[in-house]
């Protein structure tokens, strides 16, 4: 269906080339900002329930980690989308902040697999992967900061390969509590690929690419609190 050419058209820009970043109409910034800033609050209220429930210090620099992240990424977002969509004459400050837009996703990839890393006995290569995996974000953030937006695809791939590498580790949890959760947050993440590259085809797609993200984190986050920080689960964690 070519949604340009129905009564949806005025919702949305057209396809712009490879070499080209996608600019949204005013209904899709407001959108793209809305759906993401919903989940500051959230995210770092969240952040600080898990701190507080942590044990020991492991547990909470872990849950520091992963609090910076989950709320830096929805916090990063909204601001480079409302930069974007208000102020986007400021051509080099949109630059940067969409960059780092980029640059977050990979340590937000890190920070989610570090409370399963840090927390859980997984065998031998658990311990390697809990650097390799952040090693892995430096590697893209550097990517992102030589060849913005010049190989999508690339850079997409880059997103992918760090998202499913470490699940190699994960699924080598003696204790699977949490496998089934993980595995639905991550399905949601790459059912809003589909989206994320149907900017200018589908309406409001990368907002739609936003609610993925959000439930997957969200589904994330349940499987954290709920297998690694509850009370009573302290059999299931790694002894520092």
């Amino acid at each position: 269906m070519d949604f340009k050419k129905s009564k949806y058209g005025r919702f949305m820009n057209s396809r712009v080339p490879p070499n080209k970043r996608y600019r949204p109409t005013e209904y899709e910034h407001v959108a793209n900002c809305a759906t993401h800033a919903l989940w500051i609050i959230p995210s770092i209220l969240g952040s600080s329930f898990l701190y507080f429930l942590s044990d020991n210090q492991w547990e909470s620099i872990t849950a520091c980690i992963y609090g910076f992240a989950l709320s830096g990424l929805f916090t990063v977002s909204t601001v480079f989308h409302t930069i974007s969509w208000k102020k986007s004459h400021l051509r080099t400050v949109e630059h940067c902040l969409h960059m780092c837009d980029r640059m977050v996703i990979y340590f937000f990839i890190a920070a989610s697999y570090a409370p399963w890393l840090n927390l859980r006995e997984l065998g031998p290569w658990a311990s390697h992967m809990r650097w390799v995996i952040w090693i892995m974000a430096c590697v893209g953030t550097a990517y992102v900061f030589f060849f913005h937006e010049r190989y999508k695809i690339v850079e997409l791939v880059c997103y992918t390969v760090m998202s499913v590498f470490p699940a190699l580790v994960i699924l080598s949890m003696a204790n699977s509590d949490g496998l089934f959760e993980l595995i639905m947050g991550g399905m949601s993440y790459f059912l809003g690929i589909v989206f994320f590259k149907s900017d200018g085809l589908v309406p409001f797609a990368h907002a739609i690419w936003h609610l993925f993200v959000a439930v997957g984190a969200g589904v994330h986050y349940y499987a954290i609190w709920k297998y690694l920080y509850v009370p009573g689960t302290t059999e299931m964690k790694t002894s520092r």
